[in-house]
Protein backbone atom coordinates (compact mmCIF):
# COMPACT_ATOMS: atom_id res chain seq x y z
CA UNK A 1 0.00 0.00 0.00
CA UNK A 2 2.77 2.41 0.96
CA UNK A 3 4.59 1.52 -2.25
CA UNK A 4 1.47 2.21 -4.36
CA UNK A 5 1.02 5.62 -2.65
CA UNK A 6 4.63 6.52 -3.30
CA UNK A 7 4.28 5.64 -6.95
CA UNK A 8 1.08 7.67 -7.24
CA UNK A 9 2.74 10.69 -5.55
CA UNK A 10 5.72 10.40 -7.90
CA UNK A 11 3.46 10.31 -10.94
CA UNK A 12 1.52 13.38 -9.77
CA UNK A 13 4.77 15.23 -9.10
CA UNK A 14 6.01 14.45 -12.62
CA UNK A 15 2.74 15.70 -14.12
CA UNK A 16 2.73 19.06 -12.34
CA UNK A 17 6.50 19.75 -12.44
CA UNK A 18 7.53 22.30 -15.08
CA UNK A 19 9.13 20.80 -18.16
CA UNK A 20 12.75 21.62 -18.82
CA UNK A 21 13.05 24.83 -20.84
CA UNK A 22 13.61 24.27 -24.53
CA UNK A 23 16.87 25.69 -25.93
CA UNK A 24 17.12 27.07 -29.46
CA UNK A 25 20.62 27.52 -30.85
CA UNK A 26 21.20 30.51 -33.14
CA UNK A 27 24.57 30.34 -34.87
CA UNK A 28 25.80 33.42 -36.75
CA UNK A 29 28.93 33.92 -38.83
CA UNK A 30 30.15 37.52 -39.08
CA UNK A 31 33.35 39.49 -39.78
CA UNK A 32 35.11 41.93 -37.46
CA UNK A 33 37.44 42.91 -40.32
CA UNK A 34 34.66 44.09 -42.67
CA UNK A 35 32.94 47.36 -41.75
CA UNK A 36 29.96 46.75 -44.01
CA UNK A 37 28.93 43.77 -41.89
CA UNK A 38 28.99 45.66 -38.57
CA UNK A 39 25.27 46.64 -38.44
CA UNK A 40 24.36 42.95 -38.56
CA UNK A 41 27.46 41.73 -36.72
CA UNK A 42 29.42 43.44 -33.97
CA UNK A 43 26.77 46.13 -33.32
CA UNK A 44 23.96 43.60 -32.90
CA UNK A 45 26.21 41.30 -30.86
CA UNK A 46 27.65 43.84 -28.40
CA UNK A 47 24.45 45.86 -28.00
CA UNK A 48 22.52 42.58 -27.54
CA UNK A 49 19.88 43.76 -30.00
CA UNK A 50 18.91 40.28 -31.19
CA UNK A 51 17.94 39.34 -27.63
CA UNK A 52 15.74 42.44 -27.50
CA UNK A 53 13.59 41.21 -30.40
CA UNK A 54 13.63 37.42 -30.00
CA UNK A 55 10.11 36.00 -29.52
CA UNK A 56 9.01 34.80 -26.07
CA UNK A 57 5.31 34.11 -26.59
CA UNK A 58 3.24 31.34 -28.18
CA UNK A 59 5.48 28.46 -29.27
CA UNK A 60 8.47 30.40 -27.94
CA UNK A 61 7.14 30.80 -24.40
CA UNK A 62 9.78 29.67 -21.92
CA UNK A 63 12.38 29.14 -24.64
CA UNK A 64 16.06 29.70 -23.81
CA UNK A 65 18.19 31.05 -26.64
CA UNK A 66 21.85 30.21 -27.06
CA UNK A 67 23.22 32.82 -29.51
CA UNK A 68 26.66 31.87 -30.81
CA UNK A 69 28.71 34.38 -32.85
CA UNK A 70 31.64 33.09 -34.91
CA UNK A 71 34.14 35.53 -36.42
CA UNK A 72 35.64 34.87 -39.87
CA UNK A 73 38.20 36.68 -42.00
CA UNK A 74 35.95 36.74 -45.10
CA UNK A 75 32.64 35.46 -46.41
CA UNK A 76 33.80 32.28 -48.14
CA UNK A 77 34.39 30.19 -44.98
CA UNK A 78 31.03 31.33 -43.61
CA UNK A 79 29.32 29.72 -46.60
CA UNK A 80 31.30 26.53 -46.04
CA UNK A 81 30.13 26.37 -42.44
CA UNK A 82 26.53 27.07 -43.44
CA UNK A 83 26.63 24.25 -45.96
CA UNK A 84 28.05 22.00 -43.23
CA UNK A 85 25.03 22.95 -41.06
CA UNK A 86 27.27 24.54 -38.45
CA UNK A 87 25.94 28.09 -39.00
CA UNK A 88 22.39 29.32 -39.49
CA UNK A 89 23.09 32.93 -40.55
CA UNK A 90 25.95 34.54 -42.43
CA UNK A 91 26.87 38.20 -42.91
CA UNK A 92 29.01 38.89 -45.98
CA UNK A 93 29.65 40.97 -49.09
CA UNK A 94 28.01 40.88 -52.50
CA UNK A 95 30.17 38.32 -54.31
CA UNK A 96 30.32 35.93 -51.32
CA UNK A 97 26.54 36.32 -51.01
CA UNK A 98 26.10 35.31 -54.65
CA UNK A 99 28.43 32.34 -54.20
CA UNK A 100 26.44 31.36 -51.10
CA UNK A 101 23.15 31.34 -52.96
CA UNK A 102 24.59 29.49 -55.96
CA UNK A 103 26.35 26.82 -53.92
CA UNK A 104 23.22 26.13 -51.87
CA UNK A 105 21.11 25.88 -55.03
CA UNK A 106 23.65 23.44 -56.48
CA UNK A 107 22.74 20.94 -53.75
CA UNK A 108 19.80 18.56 -53.99
CA UNK A 109 17.73 20.03 -51.15
CA UNK A 110 19.66 22.72 -49.23
CA UNK A 111 18.86 26.37 -49.95
CA UNK A 112 19.67 29.79 -48.49
CA UNK A 113 17.72 33.05 -48.48
CA UNK A 114 19.08 36.57 -48.75
CA UNK A 115 16.93 38.32 -46.12
CA UNK A 116 18.33 41.88 -45.81
CA UNK A 117 21.13 44.21 -46.82
CA UNK A 118 23.35 45.91 -44.25
CA UNK A 119 24.92 48.83 -46.15
CA UNK A 120 25.69 49.89 -49.70
CA UNK A 121 27.77 52.28 -51.76
CA UNK A 122 26.10 53.21 -55.04
CA UNK A 123 29.29 53.52 -57.07
CA UNK A 124 31.27 50.61 -55.60
CA UNK A 125 33.57 52.34 -53.12
CA UNK A 126 34.76 50.13 -50.27
CA UNK A 127 36.87 47.65 -52.19
CA UNK A 128 40.31 48.80 -53.25
CA UNK A 129 43.79 47.85 -54.44
CA UNK A 130 46.72 49.08 -52.36
CA UNK A 131 50.48 49.05 -53.01
CA UNK A 132 53.25 49.71 -50.48
CA UNK A 133 53.53 53.42 -49.69
CA UNK A 134 56.97 53.71 -51.33
CA UNK A 135 56.06 51.64 -54.41
CA UNK A 136 56.60 53.09 -57.90
CA UNK A 137 53.35 51.46 -59.09
CA UNK A 138 50.70 54.07 -59.93
CA UNK A 139 48.00 52.16 -61.82
CA UNK A 140 46.61 48.67 -62.33
CA UNK A 141 48.36 48.56 -65.72
CA UNK A 142 51.67 48.65 -63.81
CA UNK A 143 50.64 45.44 -62.03
CA UNK A 144 50.83 43.27 -65.15
CA UNK A 145 53.01 40.26 -64.38
CA UNK A 146 53.13 41.08 -60.67
CA UNK A 147 51.51 39.39 -57.68
CA UNK A 148 48.24 40.72 -56.27
CA UNK A 149 46.99 39.16 -53.05
CA UNK A 150 43.30 39.06 -52.18
CA UNK A 151 41.00 37.01 -49.94
CA UNK A 152 39.77 34.50 -52.53
CA UNK A 153 35.98 34.40 -52.63
CA UNK A 154 35.60 37.87 -51.09
CA UNK A 155 33.91 41.00 -52.44
CA UNK A 156 37.37 42.33 -53.37
CA UNK A 157 38.06 39.14 -55.32
CA UNK A 158 34.92 39.86 -57.34
CA UNK A 159 36.09 43.46 -57.80
CA UNK A 160 39.28 42.18 -59.46
CA UNK A 161 37.16 40.47 -62.11
CA UNK A 162 35.09 43.64 -62.52
CA UNK A 163 38.25 45.70 -62.85
CA UNK A 164 39.76 43.38 -65.45
CA UNK A 165 36.49 43.22 -67.39
CA UNK A 166 36.06 47.00 -67.34
CA UNK A 167 39.69 47.75 -68.24
CA UNK A 168 39.82 44.96 -70.87
CA UNK A 169 42.85 43.45 -69.14
CA UNK A 170 42.94 39.62 -69.16
CA UNK A 171 43.04 38.24 -65.63
CA UNK A 172 45.93 35.98 -66.58
CA UNK A 173 48.05 39.16 -66.79
CA UNK A 174 48.00 39.19 -62.98
CA UNK A 175 49.34 36.64 -60.55
CA UNK A 176 46.57 36.37 -57.95
CA UNK A 177 47.54 35.04 -54.49
CA UNK A 178 45.12 34.12 -51.70
CA UNK A 179 45.75 36.18 -48.54
CA UNK A 180 43.40 37.07 -45.70
CA UNK A 181 43.18 40.74 -44.63
CA UNK A 182 45.63 40.45 -41.74
CA UNK A 183 48.23 38.74 -43.95
CA UNK A 184 47.68 41.28 -46.72
CA UNK A 185 48.17 44.18 -44.30
CA UNK A 186 51.48 42.67 -43.14
CA UNK A 187 52.59 41.92 -46.71
CA UNK A 188 52.04 45.53 -47.78
CA UNK A 189 53.70 46.93 -44.64
CA UNK A 190 56.81 44.82 -45.24
CA UNK A 191 56.83 45.17 -49.03
CA UNK A 192 56.49 41.42 -49.55
CA UNK A 193 53.86 41.74 -52.28
CA UNK A 194 53.30 44.17 -55.14
CA UNK A 195 49.65 44.86 -54.30
CA UNK A 196 46.81 43.73 -52.07
CA UNK A 197 43.12 43.92 -52.97
CA UNK A 198 40.64 43.86 -50.13
CA UNK A 199 37.20 44.88 -48.89
CA UNK A 200 36.29 47.71 -46.53
CA UNK A 201 38.08 49.08 -44.56
CA UNK A 202 41.43 47.42 -45.28
CA UNK A 203 42.59 49.85 -47.99
CA UNK A 204 41.77 52.87 -45.85
CA UNK A 205 43.31 51.22 -42.80
CA UNK A 206 46.63 50.86 -44.61
CA UNK A 207 46.44 54.42 -45.91
CA UNK A 208 45.67 55.74 -42.43
CA UNK A 209 48.61 53.83 -40.99
CA UNK A 210 50.87 55.17 -43.70
CA UNK A 211 51.94 51.72 -44.93
CA UNK A 212 49.93 51.59 -48.16
CA UNK A 213 48.73 53.76 -51.03
CA UNK A 214 45.51 53.09 -52.92
CA UNK A 215 45.89 52.92 -56.68
CA UNK A 216 42.40 51.65 -57.50
CA UNK A 217 39.03 52.18 -55.86
CA UNK A 218 36.02 49.96 -56.41
CA UNK A 219 34.20 53.18 -57.28
CA UNK A 220 35.97 53.03 -60.64
CA UNK A 221 33.74 50.10 -61.61
CA UNK A 222 30.58 52.16 -60.94
CA UNK A 223 28.93 48.91 -59.78
CA UNK A 224 27.10 49.14 -56.42
CA UNK A 225 28.89 47.60 -53.44
CA UNK A 226 26.53 45.60 -51.22
CA UNK A 227 26.59 43.47 -48.07
CA UNK A 228 23.80 41.46 -46.52
CA UNK A 229 22.50 38.61 -44.39
CA UNK A 230 21.79 35.08 -45.58
CA UNK A 231 20.04 32.34 -43.64
CA UNK A 232 19.61 28.65 -44.35
CA UNK A 233 16.14 27.80 -45.61
CA UNK A 234 16.00 24.97 -43.07
CA UNK A 235 16.35 27.43 -40.17
CA UNK A 236 14.06 30.05 -41.72
CA UNK A 237 11.29 27.52 -42.35
CA UNK A 238 11.53 26.23 -38.79
CA UNK A 239 11.91 29.59 -37.01
CA UNK A 240 10.59 32.45 -39.18
CA UNK A 241 9.93 34.62 -36.10
CA UNK A 242 13.64 34.45 -35.20
CA UNK A 243 14.60 35.53 -38.72
CA UNK A 244 12.23 38.50 -38.38
CA UNK A 245 13.83 39.31 -35.01
CA UNK A 246 17.27 39.42 -36.62
CA UNK A 247 16.05 41.87 -39.26
CA UNK A 248 14.59 44.07 -36.50
CA UNK A 249 17.94 43.97 -34.70
CA UNK A 250 19.70 45.02 -37.92
CA UNK A 251 17.35 47.99 -38.35
CA UNK A 252 17.94 49.02 -34.73
CA UNK A 253 21.72 48.82 -35.21
CA UNK A 254 21.55 50.92 -38.37
CA UNK A 255 19.59 53.60 -36.48
CA UNK A 256 22.06 53.49 -33.58
CA UNK A 257 25.01 54.11 -35.88
CA UNK A 258 23.28 56.91 -37.77
CA UNK A 259 22.19 58.70 -34.57
CA UNK A 260 25.78 59.42 -33.52
CA UNK A 261 28.38 58.04 -35.97
CA UNK A 262 31.33 59.45 -34.02
CA UNK A 263 30.27 57.67 -30.83
CA UNK A 264 29.42 54.52 -32.79
CA UNK A 265 32.82 54.58 -34.51
CA UNK A 266 34.59 54.88 -31.16
CA UNK A 267 32.62 51.98 -29.65
CA UNK A 268 32.94 49.71 -32.68
CA UNK A 269 36.67 50.42 -32.73
CA UNK A 270 36.96 48.92 -29.25
CA UNK A 271 35.05 45.84 -30.42
CA UNK A 272 37.06 45.32 -33.62
CA UNK A 273 40.48 47.02 -33.28
CA UNK A 274 39.84 49.04 -36.47
CA UNK A 275 40.77 52.67 -35.67
CA UNK A 276 37.80 54.89 -34.89
CA UNK A 277 39.01 57.41 -37.47
CA UNK A 278 38.79 54.77 -40.20
CA UNK A 279 35.32 53.68 -39.07
CA UNK A 280 34.14 57.29 -39.07
CA UNK A 281 35.28 57.53 -42.70
CA UNK A 282 32.75 54.80 -43.45
CA UNK A 283 29.79 55.50 -41.15
CA UNK A 284 29.66 59.31 -40.89
CA UNK A 285 27.54 61.64 -42.99
CA UNK A 286 29.03 61.53 -46.45
CA UNK A 287 30.94 58.37 -45.56
CA UNK A 288 31.38 55.33 -47.75
CA UNK A 289 28.44 53.36 -46.39
CA UNK A 290 24.72 54.04 -46.44
CA UNK A 291 22.26 51.96 -44.44
CA UNK A 292 19.21 50.49 -46.13
CA UNK A 293 18.09 46.89 -45.66
CA UNK A 294 15.53 46.91 -48.51
CA UNK A 295 15.87 45.02 -51.79
CA UNK A 296 15.79 47.83 -54.32
CA UNK A 297 15.44 46.65 -57.93
CA UNK A 298 18.93 48.03 -58.65
CA UNK A 299 20.41 45.87 -55.89
CA UNK A 300 18.75 42.73 -57.27
CA UNK A 301 19.98 43.63 -60.76
CA UNK A 302 23.48 44.19 -59.35
CA UNK A 303 23.54 40.78 -57.66
CA UNK A 304 22.48 39.17 -60.95
CA UNK A 305 25.32 41.03 -62.69
CA UNK A 306 27.77 39.90 -60.00
CA UNK A 307 26.69 36.34 -60.65
CA UNK A 308 27.29 36.77 -64.38
CA UNK A 309 30.84 37.95 -63.69
CA UNK A 310 31.56 34.98 -61.43
CA UNK A 311 29.96 32.54 -63.87
CA UNK A 312 32.21 33.93 -66.60
CA UNK A 313 35.48 34.00 -64.68
CA UNK A 314 35.08 31.61 -61.73
CA UNK A 315 32.59 29.10 -63.16
CA UNK A 316 30.26 29.16 -60.16
CA UNK A 317 26.92 27.30 -60.40
CA UNK A 318 23.72 28.94 -61.69
CA UNK A 319 21.67 31.13 -59.33
CA UNK A 320 17.94 31.75 -59.43
CA UNK A 321 18.07 35.23 -57.89
CA UNK A 322 14.28 35.54 -57.73
CA UNK A 323 13.83 32.57 -55.39
CA UNK A 324 16.96 33.43 -53.40
CA UNK A 325 16.16 37.05 -52.54
CA UNK A 326 13.42 36.78 -49.90
CA UNK A 327 11.92 40.08 -48.64
CA UNK A 328 9.10 38.48 -46.63
CA UNK A 329 10.92 38.53 -43.30
CA UNK A 330 11.89 42.16 -43.77
CA UNK A 331 8.36 43.13 -44.74
CA UNK A 332 7.10 41.52 -41.54
CA UNK A 333 9.76 43.28 -39.48
CA UNK A 334 8.84 46.66 -40.95
CA UNK A 335 5.14 46.06 -40.31
CA UNK A 336 5.66 44.95 -36.71
CA UNK A 337 7.93 47.95 -36.07
CA UNK A 338 5.30 50.30 -37.47
CA UNK A 339 7.51 51.27 -40.41
CA UNK A 340 6.57 51.69 -44.08
CA UNK A 341 8.46 49.15 -46.17
CA UNK A 342 7.05 50.34 -49.49
CA UNK A 343 8.21 53.90 -48.79
CA UNK A 344 11.69 52.73 -47.79
CA UNK A 345 11.92 50.53 -50.87
CA UNK A 346 10.94 53.41 -53.16
CA UNK A 347 13.54 55.84 -51.74
CA UNK A 348 16.34 56.63 -54.19
CA UNK A 349 19.84 55.34 -53.31
CA UNK A 350 22.26 57.90 -51.95
CA UNK A 351 24.59 59.20 -54.65
CA UNK A 352 28.10 60.01 -53.32
CA UNK A 353 28.33 62.94 -55.74
CA UNK A 354 26.09 64.79 -53.28
CA UNK A 355 29.08 64.79 -50.91
CA UNK A 356 31.03 67.20 -53.12
CA UNK A 357 29.11 70.08 -51.52
CA UNK A 358 29.68 68.83 -47.96
CA UNK A 359 32.09 70.58 -45.61
CA UNK A 360 35.53 69.13 -44.83
CA UNK A 361 35.86 67.95 -41.22
CA UNK A 362 38.48 68.08 -38.47
CA UNK A 363 38.59 65.65 -35.54
CA UNK A 364 40.57 67.00 -32.61
CA UNK A 365 41.26 64.50 -29.84
CA UNK A 366 38.60 64.56 -27.14
CA UNK A 367 36.17 66.76 -29.08
CA UNK A 368 33.28 66.41 -31.48
CA UNK A 369 34.16 66.35 -35.15
CA UNK A 370 33.72 69.87 -36.53
CA UNK A 371 33.08 71.06 -40.10
CA UNK A 372 35.22 73.62 -41.91
CA UNK A 373 33.80 76.17 -44.33
CA UNK A 374 36.18 75.08 -47.09
CA UNK A 375 39.34 73.10 -47.75
CA UNK A 376 41.36 76.28 -47.24
CA UNK A 377 39.56 76.85 -43.91
CA UNK A 378 40.40 73.28 -42.92
CA UNK A 379 44.06 73.98 -43.64
CA UNK A 380 43.89 77.03 -41.36
CA UNK A 381 42.27 74.97 -38.58
CA UNK A 382 45.00 72.33 -38.85
CA UNK A 383 47.73 74.98 -38.65
CA UNK A 384 46.05 76.58 -35.62
CA UNK A 385 45.65 73.23 -33.85
CA UNK A 386 49.28 72.37 -34.52
CA UNK A 387 50.46 75.72 -33.17
CA UNK A 388 48.36 75.16 -30.03
CA UNK A 389 49.82 71.64 -29.71
CA UNK A 390 46.35 70.08 -29.98
CA UNK A 391 46.33 66.40 -30.92
CA UNK A 392 44.63 65.78 -34.26
CA UNK A 393 42.84 62.46 -34.67
CA UNK A 394 41.91 62.93 -38.34
CA UNK A 395 41.04 65.42 -41.07
CA UNK A 396 38.59 64.59 -43.86
CA UNK A 397 37.97 66.03 -47.33
CA UNK A 398 35.81 64.96 -50.30
CA UNK A 399 37.01 63.91 -53.73
CA UNK A 400 35.95 66.62 -56.17
CA UNK A 401 35.14 64.05 -58.89
CA UNK A 402 33.32 61.27 -57.03
CA UNK A 403 32.36 62.78 -53.68
CA UNK A 404 34.16 59.98 -51.81
CA UNK A 405 35.30 60.87 -48.31
CA UNK A 406 39.09 60.88 -47.92
CA UNK A 407 41.74 61.30 -45.29
CA UNK A 408 43.26 64.70 -46.00
CA UNK A 409 46.81 63.32 -45.81
CA UNK A 410 46.06 60.92 -48.67
CA UNK A 411 44.46 63.48 -50.99
CA UNK A 412 45.93 65.69 -53.72
CA UNK A 413 44.96 69.34 -53.80
CA UNK A 414 44.47 71.82 -56.63
CA UNK A 415 43.36 75.45 -56.55
CA UNK A 416 40.76 75.96 -59.26
CA UNK A 417 39.48 79.34 -60.49
CA UNK A 418 36.29 80.31 -58.69
CA UNK A 419 36.32 77.16 -56.51
CA UNK A 420 39.31 77.63 -54.25
CA UNK A 421 41.24 74.54 -53.18
CA UNK A 422 39.63 71.19 -53.93
CA UNK A 423 40.69 67.62 -53.17
CA UNK A 424 41.17 64.55 -55.35
CA UNK A 425 41.67 60.90 -54.50
CA UNK A 426 44.49 60.25 -56.94
CA UNK A 427 47.32 62.29 -58.38
CA UNK A 428 46.10 61.46 -61.88
CA UNK A 429 42.65 62.93 -61.21
CA UNK A 430 44.20 66.06 -59.72
CA UNK A 431 46.60 66.51 -62.64
CA UNK A 432 43.81 66.20 -65.21
CA UNK A 433 41.67 68.74 -63.37
CA UNK A 434 44.56 71.12 -62.76
CA UNK A 435 45.20 71.78 -66.47
CA UNK A 436 48.65 73.06 -65.70
CA UNK A 437 47.95 74.39 -62.20
CA UNK A 438 50.03 73.16 -59.27
CA UNK A 439 49.09 69.80 -57.69
CA UNK A 440 50.02 69.53 -54.01
CA UNK A 441 50.01 66.98 -51.23
CA UNK A 442 48.82 68.00 -47.77
CA UNK A 443 52.39 68.60 -46.64
CA UNK A 444 53.05 70.86 -49.61
CA UNK A 445 49.78 72.72 -49.14
CA UNK A 446 49.99 73.48 -45.41
CA UNK A 447 53.60 72.91 -44.44
CA UNK A 448 55.44 69.91 -43.11
CA UNK A 449 54.86 70.41 -39.38
CA UNK A 450 51.09 70.84 -39.69
CA UNK A 451 50.78 67.93 -42.13
CA UNK A 452 52.91 65.76 -39.85
CA UNK A 453 50.42 66.37 -37.02
CA UNK A 454 47.70 64.84 -39.19
CA UNK A 455 49.81 61.99 -40.53
CA UNK A 456 51.07 61.03 -37.07
CA UNK A 457 47.52 60.23 -35.97
CA UNK A 458 47.57 57.08 -38.03
CA UNK A 459 50.96 55.99 -36.77
CA UNK A 460 49.73 55.49 -33.20
CA UNK A 461 49.22 51.87 -32.15
CA UNK A 462 50.42 50.16 -35.32
CA UNK A 463 49.84 46.71 -33.83
CA UNK A 464 46.48 45.16 -34.48
CA UNK A 465 44.73 42.08 -33.19
CA UNK A 466 41.67 40.20 -34.24
CA UNK A 467 39.17 38.25 -32.20
CA UNK A 468 40.14 35.16 -34.17
CA UNK A 469 39.65 33.58 -37.57
CA UNK A 470 36.92 31.46 -36.02
CA UNK A 471 36.56 32.97 -32.58
CA UNK A 472 33.21 32.29 -30.96
CA UNK A 473 31.26 34.39 -28.53
CA UNK A 474 27.93 33.69 -26.90
CA UNK A 475 25.49 36.25 -25.62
Amino acid sequence: MLRRAALTLGLLTALVAPAAAKTIDIRIGHQTMCTDTYPAGVAVMHLKLLQKYLPHTGPYAGVHYDVEWSDYSSGAPITQMMLARKLDFGVMGDYPLVVNGARFQATAKERSYLIALTNYNLTGAGNGIVVPANSSIKSVADLAGKAISVPIGSAAWGMLFEMADDAHIPMDKFHVVNQDPMVGIASIATGKIAAHADFCPISEFMEYKGTGRMIYSGASTNIPYLHGIVVTKAFADKHPAIVVAYVKALIAAQKWIKADPQRAAAMMSKWTMIPKEVLYLYFSQGGYLHADPTFKPLWVKTLAYDHSILAKYAHIPPLDVKSWVNPTFMQTAYRELGMNYAKALAASPYNPKANIALSPELWLAGTKVTPAASVDALFAQIRAATAAKRKIDAAYVYDHDTGLKLFAQDAYFVTLPGKGTVAFMTEGEATRAAKGAKVQTLAQAIGGDAAMAVEMAGQQGMSMTMTGGNAMQRN
